[in-house]
């Protein structure tokens, strides 16, 4: 584990969608994270599913840090209530720093911004710069097209089914994180991301 507790990493949207099951898998991941005594790592922002997230997660007691780059924290309007608020220059600053505190990354639905960071720890693991899990909560079937198109990659050769089988997809967030734990306690792992 990177620290005293497990940590998760979460990638989400600074928007809340227009579906409240979006909202509620953002609490409840909270929720979760703080019931199994785990820190929430994130992006700092106090809106959209990410507010949502934190917000839960703080107030059944879990430790939350956020990672914001200083051109994001007015407009992403940064929390000012969490435990540990980095600000940093730069967005590949927050991406590393984020990635560096993790035991295991996570998902839940956004925009571009939650699948570039996604897809980068997704390329991170298989070109070896980790070996951390990496978890997609399929929440009200927001990736279902997502996971659709994986599938197409792999069958047009551009996708391994070893590398699509490394992204674990779900729909149910105690399910999905007892998966990622289990998984991330059985990895030896690099200690650090320095070489990315």
């Amino acid at each position: 584990m990177k620290g005293s507790r497990f940590s998760l990493c979460v990638y989400c949207g600074s928007r809340s969608g227009q579906r409240e099951a979006y909202l509620e898998a953002a609490r409840e991941v909270g929720r979760q994270i703080a019931q199994r005594g785990w820190q929430l790592v994130y992006g700092g922002g106090n809106v959209g599913l990410m507010g949502a997230l934190a917000d839960a997660a703080l107030a059944h007691g879990a430790r939350v840090v956020g990672v914001i780059p200083k051109s994001l924290f007015h407009r992403e309007v940064a929390h000012l209530a969490l435990d540990e608020q980095l600000v940093v220059d730069t967005m590949h600053q927050r991406k590393q720093a984020m990635a560096e505190r993790a035991d295991a990354f996570l998902a839940l639905p956004g925009g571009i911004g939650t699948l570039e960071e996604l897809y980068e720890v997704w390329t991170w693991r298989h070109l070896g710069y980790h070996d951390q899990p990496i978890g997609l909560l399929n929440a009200g079937g927001f990736y279902d097209g997502l996971l659709a198109f994986m599938r197409h990659t792999v069958a047009e050769g551009f996708l391994s089914p070893v590398q699509l089988e490394s992204l674990r997809a779900g729909e149910n967030a105690g399910v999905l994180l007892d998966e990622l734990e289990a998984l991330a306690r059985q990895s030896l792992r690099p200690d650090d991301f320095r070489r990315i």
